[in-house]
């Protein structure tokens, strides 16, 4: 019984979603509203992850909503709002951080080799080294290798989908994520002995 009244929550949660954003391409302001404040806490969080600056995150929050609103007719429900809605967060984000680094250095796809895929479940996080300490050694990594370590190990993004948000191959996104993994492995074995500061 309780599983029948769950079913119809999810259901009633689902038709009103479903409802909000029909009203929202009709440009109601209301229902504009209402799905902003459902989602601009967790959006807010997501665009904290690259940009680390409260104001930075707020615009990117704001502009991202802002295009949303404005591309809502091709919003086709394949995945979730929210899910849509983060990948225009996550690109807002990493075009901030590239057009503050315009000189940025791209891989150059001809010298990438295939990565072996044998490799890919192979680096562990030793038990002794917090959450917080690999998300900030994420942070030093160089820019190229920090993007596709942050979609895949922390927002869960597929090369697949990696490689559509930044526009490079998923040949060059798995050969990054191998040589992220492998800087972050270097840079947190010292933790590991206790001998970094």
């Amino acid at each position: 019984m309780i599983y029948e009244v769950d079913n119809q929550t999810n259901c009633d949660l689902n038709t009103f979603q479903v409802d909000i954003i029909e009203q929202c391409k009709q440009n109601n302001r209301t229902a504009q509203l209402t799905l902003y404040n459902q989602y601009c806490d967790g959006m807010f969080v997501v665009a904290m992850r690259f940009v680390k600056d409260s104001m930075e995150a707020e615009d990117i929050v704001q502009e991202s909503f802002l295009k949303a609103f404005a591309k809502l007719n091709q919003y086709k429900a394949e995945v979730t709002f929210g899910a849509w809605l983060k990948r225009i967060v996550i690109n807002k984000s990493i075009d901030c951080l590239k057009s503050k680094k315009a000189n940025m250095q791209e891989l150059d796809e001809v010298h990438l080799k295939v990565v072996d895929h044998t490799y890919k479940d192979e680096w562990l996080v030793e038990d002794t080294i917090s959450l917080g300490e690999v998300k900030k050694a994420i942070l030093e990594l160089p820019d190229k290798y920090r993007f596709v370590v942050m979609l895949y190990l922390i927002e869960g993004y597929d090369h697949q989908e990696i490689s559509e948000i930044l526009n490079i191959s998923e040949v060059a996104s798995r050969t990054q994520l191998y040589r992220g993994k492998s800087k972050l492995k270097t840079l947190l074995t010292p933790l590991r002995y206790g001998t970094r500061s």
